[in-house]
């Protein structure tokens, strides 16, 4: 009897320590702010706290014994079925599960979830606990953020000048897309890199720049720089450098804008006498007229034929065509159509398939091919045989070839310029040269003086050939340089 009885307080005690437990259990789940559920195998709610009560909009009186179907769109029921099937199978719980609820007068809450199973002793599986916030004002704050940042990224994509912002270690954080068709640049290969490593073919005066500005943490404004960028010689921009802040005003890097000022100086020094363009040099009248010609025809993709004596700068005229437009970033390739027999300069203009001839081992890019997005130059263009001339006309025609051995068309993306010392006009009428090739390369021809058309820039030639002599000179002795005098 008495052993009974010390059972029966046994297990009196344990009951009461059972129920203390759970009362205190249920005081913290009502103190917290998130809301608990927990939910039966078919998904009806057999207990919730206060915050879950809060959230819903509803009751626990109304909300016990309620399906959480109830509460959501049938579409979104469909989504929290799978999400907690996957719990039930898996075993594993389901953190931070976002889905939409609709309260009791109709408002429509994000929640974030997550999911647990419920077990009993025996180790079944009876049912759910579930852990949620209510994060609607989070989810509109951060889609605000999202168009706010869109609309950010928008206006810097869209901006012409080139804006790159940099650390206080010169290390990319961001740049636009106006970088690379100023800098050459690609943004994507220069974030996260020092932007001092990244330039490799300019000057980099504006490095200086950025530089004085990230140890003074002032603002530099509009500071002249000519870039002697490869592609671009005569490139001329104007960088401000300002202090990166964050929202703190803590100093963070620098913000580079560049802008391109090329034809702004071009136009400058139209208002003078010009005795340069590109690398032709003369000030006569005759020149001043094809600087202006040149200028014009710069930025547009008309074939032109470019005609004159030998020696009278008819590459020069090309080249200054090609880097004076906006192509000047885009190949300029160069084919000497007299000093190559008939096939190989097909297969040099057009390139060729494997075993197209003798010694074709492998398939080979034409030149025309090679200067897509760019411009062409066929320089003596009045020695290709007439087979060349007709496919020649037929790439200014159709604007696509052929390569040799293969039958499948290639479009033509790409200026073409011609070259020659020839009359083509007395060639048509000799029965030489294709007149209908001569009208479609003389679209507007260029016409270059010769120097006894020009004697006053006789002095300005001399005074440019010494200058590039005596550099040359000091390449080759830099001991003759001032700087190296004791």
């Amino acid at each position: 009897m008495n052993a009974l009885k010390v059972k029966s307080s046994d297990h009196k005690r344990a009951d009461k320590a059972l129920r203390t437990l759970e009362e205190r259990q249920k005081t913290i789940l009502e103190g917290i702010e998130e809301g608990y559920v927990e939910v039966d195998l078919a998904g009806n709610i057999v207990f919730c706290n206060g915050s879950f009560s809060r959230i819903t909009g509803r009751s626990k009186e109304e909300l016990f014994g309620m399906n959480y179907r109830e509460y959501m769109s049938e579409t979104m029921a469909k989504v929290v079925f799978a999400a907690y099937n996957k719990v039930y199978n898996s075993g594993i719980p389901n953190k931070g599960f976002y889905y939409e609820i609709i309260r009791k007068n109709g408002d429509r809450r994000i929640i974030e979830n997550s999911i647990s199973l419920v077990e009993s002793s025996e180790d079944h599986r009876t049912g759910f606990r579930s852990v949620v916030r209510d994060i609607t004002d989070h989810k509109q704050t951060e889609e605000e953020l999202e168009k706010h940042r869109s609309r950010l990224q928008a206006i810097f994509r869209s901006v012409k000048d080139a804006i790159i912002t940099v650390d206080t270690e010169m290390v990319v954080i961001e740049a636009n897309e106006a970088v690379e068709n100023i800098c050459g640049l690609a943004p994507q290969k220069i974030t996260g890199r020092v932007f001092a490593n990244c330039s490799t073919q300019c000057n980099k005066n504006c490095h200086e720049v950025i530089k004085e500005t990230l140890r003074s943490k002032t603002t530099i404004r509009e500071y002249r720089i000519k870039c002697n960028h490869h592609h671009r010689p005569q490139q001329r921009v104007i960088v401000t450098s300002s202090p990166l802040l964050n929202r703190d005003d803590k100093f963070m890097g620098s913000v580079v804008v560049i802008r391109d000022i090329t034809r702004l100086s071009d136009l400058e020094r139209e208002l003078k006498e010009r005795h340069q363009f590109q690398k032709i040099i003369g000030k006569s009248s005759k020149l001043q007229d094809l600087y202006g010609l040149l200028n014009d025809l710069a930025d547009l993709k008309t074939t032109v034929l470019i005609t004159g004596e030998s020696g009278t700068g008819k590459s020069l005229a090309a080249k200054a065509l090609h880097y004076s437009g906006n192509h000047a970033l885009k190949p300029l390739v160069t084919v000497n159509c007299s000093v190559l027999s008939e096939n190989l300069l097909e297969s040099e203009l057009f390139g060729h398939v494997k075993g197209a001839f003798t010694g074709a081992i492998k398939d080979t890019q034409g030149r025309f091919q090679a200067a897509s997005g760019g411009t062409i130059l066929l320089d003596e263009i009045g020695d290709v045989s007439p087979r060349i001339q007709l496919k020649l006309l037929r790439v200014l025609e159709e604007r696509e070839f052929e390569r040799v051995g293969e039958s499948v068309p290639i479009k033509v993306d790409a200026r073409v310029v011609a070259c020659t010392n020839r009359d083509l006009k007395e060639m048509v009428r000799l029965g030489e040269f294709r007149e209908d090739l001569y009208y479609r390369l003389k679209v507007v021809e260029v016409k270059m003086p010769s120097l006894r058309e020009r004697v006053e820039d006789i002095p300005l030639l001399v005074e440019h050939f010494l200058r590039v002599e005596a550099q040359h000179r000091t390449r080759i002795c830099p001991l003759s340089r001032p700087d190296y005098l004791p």
